[in-house]
């Protein structure tokens, strides 16, 4: 049975405005408020995890053993079959150390073109991690995917990172042209958030 989380504060394990954004969103009907990693100038670890959930335990259990508080992380990227499941973990690598999400997506672009399929719209998915974790050592993991396709060139300006380009299943807007709330509500962050709350937050 997983753990019940009982305080009021949480760290989110995250320097990405836009992870933080949406996660404090999705905390606060819970009544619980977020801090971000920077803000406690809490330190960003290595990734060195080889799946989606083991860079998010890494990330969570050290900011909860740094900060002495419960800590949530997020680990999530883009999963596209035609690359071999790239840029998946590394997604945030690709965009380079300025977090350049432009470049990102020009290379995913750039990288289809190469493997032929330049001009189709190819299959893809993200993924998210969230692990949720205490200064004592304890974490409880939970993972959400939300599959669609890609398009070029990329649209909208709501959403960050590889939203411009990716269209979810039964939608023909990009995650980047949905207002928050609609992306919240079948987003793989949300999925993942869903499962969090049913088993740490009593549902």
């Amino acid at each position: 049975m997983a753990r019940l989380f009982e305080g009021s504060r949480l760290v989110v394990a995250s320097h990405n405005p836009g992870k933080l954004g949406e996660i404090a969103d999705l905390m606060r009907p819970l009544g619980v408020d977020t801090v971000g990693a920077r803000a406690l100038g809490l330190a960003e670890p290595e990734e060195t995890g080889r799946t989606f959930a083991e860079n998010a335990v890494l990330k969570a259990l050290a900011a909860a053993q740094e900060s002495r508080l419960p800590a949530l992380a997020d680990d999530s990227g883009l999963v596209v079959p035609a690359l071999d499941d790239a840029p998946g973990i590394h997604s945030a690598r690709w965009a380079g150390p300025d977090r350049d999400f432009g470049a990102a997506m020009g290379r995913v672009h750039e990288a289809l073109a190469a493997a032929g399929h330049g001009e189709a719209e190819p299959e893809a998915h993200f993924v998210c991690a969230l692990a949720l974790a205490w200064p004592d050592g304890h974490c409880e993991i939970f993972e959400g995917r939300v599959y669609g396709r890609l398009v070029w060139p990329p649209r909208g300006s709501k959403g960050f990172g590889y939203d411009p380009i990716f269209v979810p299943e039964g939608h023909a807007r990009t995650f980047a042209e949905m207002e928050p709330d609609a992306k919240h509500a079948i987003s793989h962050r949300a999925d993942a958030f869903g499962r969090l709350v049913d088993a740490c937050f009593g549902g």
